[in-house]
């Protein structure tokens, strides 16, 4: 394993709906394969919301995550720059130059599940689910190679 741990950034405009699930479903993934000390995850917004989306939060419940008590936060380009990995919801205003950065970005184009039908939530989340995991199957290779 490497000694410094990996850098993932989950971000969107105002880190209360997508981003949130996001580092939910990384959080689980990476317990889920042991890798707690080998990635740390960050979330954040460019124009952070007071709360996370109600939605969300009933939405997650379902899937056992308690995101009641999380709070949107602003996220500032040198700390996604300081990332190996950025995923970004498809709503971010952040500049990361990629020619001369070494952060794999990635834009998932999600659609914003605020004021979205409980089933359309669900289905977001569904797919915010599957991108995590795959997105943990390139860096769980890249951890594990890198010794």
């Amino acid at each position: 394993m490497t000694e410094t741990p990996v850098r993932v950034a989950f971000i969107c405009v105002q880190n209360a709906g997508r981003s949130q699930m996001s580092t939910a479903f990384a959080e689980r993934e990476r317990g889920r394969r042991g890798l707690d000390d080998a990635i740390e995850i960050l979330t954040g917004g460019t124009h952070p919301a007071e709360h996370v989306h109600e939605a969300v939060v009933e939405v997650m419940r379902e899937e056992g995550f308690d995101l009641s008590d999380r709070t949107p936060r602003r996220i500032s380009t040198d700390e996604l720059e300081s990332c190996d990995y950025v995923a970004t919801m498809g709503c971010s205003t952040l500049e990361l130059d990629a020619d001369d950065s070494e952060v794999d970005i990635r834009d998932w184009a999600l659609d914003d599940p605020d004021g979205k039908e409980p089933a359309r939530v669900r289905e977001i989340g569904d797919e915010i689910r599957d991108r995590v995991s795959a997105l943990f199957d390139d860096i769980e290779q890249a951890v594990t190679t890198s010794d």
